[in-house]
């Protein structure tokens, strides 16, 4: 089983064909989505799948032009188990909009305070500081989305029993064999990030990984346990 926990199938060229592919092969996929309104157009067509699901998102870099759907947030979050994509982007193109990423993050994690969701963190430029309100917010259940940050904070977010999600381009990379050298076996999931990563291939990156897929989905359903 290939277990993919950040894709972006609603952004794919043909949802409706890939969702059906994923259900036909047993795989299981979890569907970011940017913001509210895209997981609520989305949600009664994905409820009846069993392997296919979908994340309630509001994506750092669409915070500054969309805060007004923060309130949505708050009424589709009892819809789902699963959060993503949010977090914060300090890269060069969203640096101006820090302190509304970081409003707008702390009213999300306000929301999450005390419930049991399984969160996918996009953390660009910006690890330390979404670490630091991950603790702040006493969130559980996080996974660092193709993370690239410093080498010296993965012990810290491995003590929070958090985990990493990690693709095929991360294992092919000089800066993401050093990322992936720190995590331990039992920390790591797998992703695409498709369409918008094309070195998306899942058994690929588990070659490269010299992992099998059944130790992914042990690391998997101990995650998915702690939510029930």
């Amino acid at each position: 089983m290939i277990i993919d926990t950040h894709c972006h199938y609603d952004m794919m060229e043909s949802p409706e064909d890939y969702i059906n592919k994923v259900e036909n092969t047993g795989n299981i996929v979890i569907g970011m989505t940017n913001l509210p309104s895209h997981f609520d157009m989305g949600y009664e067509y994905i409820r009846k799948y069993k392997k296919v699901r979908l994340a309630l998102g509001f994506h750092p870099q669409l915070a500054d032009e969309h805060k007004d759907e923060l309130s949505l947030f708050a009424k589709y979050l009892g819809r789902t188990s699963y959060v993503g994509e949010i977090g914060l982007d300090f890269s060069s193109e969203y640096i101006s909009t820090r302190d509304i990423q970081i409003s707008c993050l702390k009213h999300i994690l306000e929301e999450l305070q005390g419930k049991n969701k399984i969160i996918s963190l996009h953390s660009r430029r910006a690890e330390k500081e979404l670490f630091s309100l991950l603790l702040d917010y006493n969130i559980k259940n996080a996974i660092f989305h193709w993370y690239s940050g410093p080498l010296s904070l993965i012990p810290e977010i491995i003590s929070q029993g958090y985990y990493f999600s990690i693709n095929e381009a991360m294992t092919l990379s000089t800066s993401g064999k050093k990322i992936i050298e720190k995590i331990p076996k039992d920390r790591i999931l797998t992703e695409s990030d498709a369409p918008f990563n094309h070195k998306n291939d899942i058994a690929s990156a588990l070659r490269n990984l010299g992992l099998e897929e059944n130790q992914i989905e042990k690391n998997f359903r101990l995650l998915t346990q702690r939510i029930r």
